[in-house]
């Protein structure tokens, strides 16, 4: 049986009337309409400047990686494939004394440009391993923008969620937003949360935050349901259809089954419990709050159980139809 959950915007959400509904199997599991009032700029701002501290260490603690690392799938004059490990980030971000994979691949094919960031047209969470296609020449990298902008890019995920996924298979349709209450996470979009918006000042806050929802859909297969010290967890394959940031993990959280050893987004993570959601819009087969602690005990310290499985795409110069997989580490 395949399960979708999808989110149903209702014009005037008044009463009993749910800004979000989560829709199995046709019939609509609905949050309680929750009066909000707008949130002011100076509290998002504040907790947009706190988190800032926490990232920039984060990214400074991202493994060193040199060139002789690198565990490179394909390469050839346009374009490299790398498996990229837990712990590294794919970019230095502002801070370019970072280490990252981006660094490293330079370091040992260069670019025609003669940039780094000339090469980047996708990327993977620090914490999470797997493929990463780069770009060795300017025409590529026109091309493979061109192929990730228009979802012409099929990439598949293997992770490790909380609980015994019940649905052999499913959808998760659930429009995503930057979280004001958690900056610079995200969360799941509702109406509620968007109108809570409305009096944040953009030149204080950024443009990011005041963003419209993104449409967000991620499809997922259960592999094998088992046991990992004693505790239910189900080996999942994610297909991420619009690449939103962070929307895998999100997702996950949002259905209660939020991926094994994300501290962000899982038990009581730096982000909404979740991914936003009432713990009564979560379906029944969700992963106890027992259950998601004792996981997180026997995962701490250990990487988060997500990889970039499997990437294909038609080559940017070639236009050869390619494929690439590496096996999950975990």
């Amino acid at each position: 049986m395949r399960l979708l959950w999808s989110a149903a915007v209702i014009a005037a959400a008044v009463s009993s009337a749910s800004a979000f509904a989560p829709v199995s199997n046709g019939a609509a599991l609905t949050r309680s309409g929750v009066a909000m009032s707008a949130v002011a700029t100076a509290d998002v701002k504040a907790k947009q400047d706190a988190s800032i501290e926490k990232l920039k260490a984060k990214d400074a603690s991202s493994a060193a990686l040199s060139k002789d690392d690198l565990n490179v799938v394909f390469e050839d004059e346009h374009i490299v494939v790398v498996s990229k490990p837990s712990g590294v980030l794919t970019v230095p971000g502002k801070d370019e004394s970072n280490p990252s994979l981006n660094q490293a691949v330079f370091d040992r094919f260069g670019s025609e440009s003669g940039r780094m960031d000339k090469m980047v047209v996708h990327r993977l969470g620090m914490d999470t391993s797997g493929l990463v296609v780069f770009a060795r020449t300017n025409a590529a990298l026109r091309e493979l923008n061109s192929l990730f902008r228009t979802r012409k890019v099929t990439r598949k995920y293997e992770a490790l969620v909380c609980g015994h996924v019940a649905q052999d298979s499913g959808s998760v349709d659930l429009p995503l937003m930057r979280d004001y209450e958690y900056p610079p996470y995200m969360r799941v979009s509702t109406d509620e949360h968007q109108r809570a918006l409305i009096a944040l000042n953009q030149e204080e806050v950024g443009k990011k935050i005041l963003e419209s929802p993104k449409e967000s859909q991620t499809e997922y297969v259960v592999v094998s349901r088992e046991d990992m010290d004693g505790n239910d967890v189900s080996r999942l394959t994610l297909t991420s259809i619009s690449g939103r940031t962070h929307q895998l993990n999100v997702h996950c959280a949002a259905i209660g089954h939020p991926i094994v050893g994300d501290t962000v987004y899982g038990f009581e993570g730096e982000a909404a419990a979740n991914g936003g959601l009432d713990e009564s819009a979560l379906p029944e087969d969700k992963a106890s709050a027992e259950l998601q602690q004792a996981i997180a005990s026997a995962s701490a310290g250990k990487p988060m159980c997500v990889h970039a499985k499997s990437i294909s795409f038609r080559h940017p110069v070639t236009k050869e139809d390619l494929s690439f997989e590496c096996s999950a580490p975990f």
